[in-house]
């Protein structure tokens, strides 16, 4: 099973022909809201590719509460782990340009009350693969990942900033893009480039480091033998969420066995595919298209 302990939002995005500059008012082309948060997006990747899928987060009592658990819910994720909350449900506030790229704005809201001892201890044996990331309270998932009795605690260290020792120790895989390696590394005194940090980070931590490079896939580095997968050519609508489709991806192939090499190819194709729609959660690939593509890679 894979357990989702992380964020809940709503998207509100906007379309515009490029990314405005500080102080700049530029007319948008189209406006949507859609269901987001790294949790919530990698737990339905994680469903969407087959794992059977447990989330715990928290929402508001507001109106953007049932919008944006409606997805997970349709798509069969385990929602019994979510609290509802006195703060508002957390919103991003996202720019897409014509290009495809994003840039974020994430207000935690009702994710701040996310609690760690929200996890029942019988979710955090061996046979669960826990799933993290860095929108709700740090002081939380570091209270989870102590308590956990599992090998398979994957960590998305995003959004970019400097990480414990201690926690970084505790993790199984640590996956990265570009930004976080670098902002990691310079805390902590490793290199900073993609393949550099890999190698140093995995033989610090004992650990799996993943990094994931974008329109040209993701490398990954374990017991000092590096993988390489070439992300296939593409037509990008919107990279809001590849990243999450990724991770999503890659932990329900690890959760059902298969080896690291496999994993990155499903997360890799999966981040790929993802790229073809608008709205994170609306991309997120089926089992049977992603292992298709990663078969290729």
């Amino acid at each position: 099973m894979v357990v989702v302990f992380g964020s809940i939002n709503l998207d509100l995005v906007a379309q515009v022909d490029r990314i405005p500059v500080a102080g700049e008012t530029l007319a948008g082309r189209t406006f949507g809201t859609a269901p987001g948060g790294k949790g919530a997006n990698q737990a339905l990747a994680a469903k969407r590719a087959g794992a059977q899928v447990r989330m715990f987060g928290a929402v508001g009592r507001d109106a953007f509460a049932a919008d944006v658990l409606a997805n997970l819910e349709a798509g069969g994720v385990d929602l019994s782990g979510v609290i509802a909350t006195e703060l508002p449900t957390g919103v991003a506030l996202i720019h897409v340009d014509a290009r495809g790229e994003n840039a974020i704005t994430v207000i935690a809201g009702a994710n701040g009350n996310v609690s760690a001892e929200q996890v029942p201890d019988a979710l955090l044996e061996p046979e669960t693969t826990l799933v993290l990331q860095l929108e709700v309270l740090r002081f939380e998932i570091e209270r989870l990942v102590r308590r956990t009795r599992s090998a398979r605690v994957i960590l998305n260290a995003a959004p970019a900033m400097a990480l414990p020792e201690e926690l970084l120790r505790r993790v199984g895989t640590l996956i990265v893009n570009e930004t976080e390696a670098a902002a990691i590394g310079v805390a902590i005194g490793l290199p900073t480039t993609p393949n550099a940090f890999a190698q140093a980070a995995s033989a610090r931590f004992g650990n799996a480091v993943v990094v994931t490079l974008g329109a040209r896939g993701a490398l990954a580095v374990c017991d000092k033998q590096a993988i390489s997968i070439t992300a296939p050519a593409t037509t990008v609508v919107d990279t809001t969420g590849a990243g999450d489709a990724l991770v999503g991806a890659f932990a329900a192939a690890l959760d059902r066995g298969t080896s690291l090499r496999e994993a990155l190819a499903e997360g890799v194709a999966a981040g790929t595919l993802a790229c073809g729609h608008f709205g994170a959660q609306a991309g997120m690939p089926a089992q049977d298209a992603i292992r298709v593509l990663a078969a290729t890679l």
